[in-house]
């Protein structure tokens, strides 16, 4: 499946973004993909189109400590399940643009 993105991997349209090329991407960076991924992905969509806005860190880890809890929703957790930017990774897999203040 081939969507057009940036030059860092992000979709230039949220709108034409699939569950099986946020798969596909995931598998490409060597990151699991379960159902947890995919509702962390679509609670993160929500946000996007809700405030037109792609999370950084902070709001991103209080938007999901709300959605799903403080075992999930917290900085640790996020950081191990996705790396050194959750953030990043997670509005990648989103189709989101990328974050302001994320490298």
């Amino acid at each position: 499946m081939s969507l057009t993105t940036d030059h860092q991997g992000f979709l230039l349209d949220a709108q034409h973004w699939t569950d099986d090329w946020a798969g596909a991407t995931a598998g490409a960076l060597g990151l699991p993909w379960q159902e947890l991924d995919q509702q962390l992905v679509a609670a993160l969509r929500q946000f996007y189109f809700t405030f037109d806005l792609s999370p950084p860190m902070r709001p991103l880890v209080k938007h999901i400590k709300t959605e799903f809890g403080p075992d999930i929703g917290n900085s640790i957790w996020l950081m191990h399940r996705y790396g050194e930017s959750p953030a990043r990774a997670l509005a990648l897999l989103a189709g989101l643009p990328k974050p302001k203040n994320c490298l």
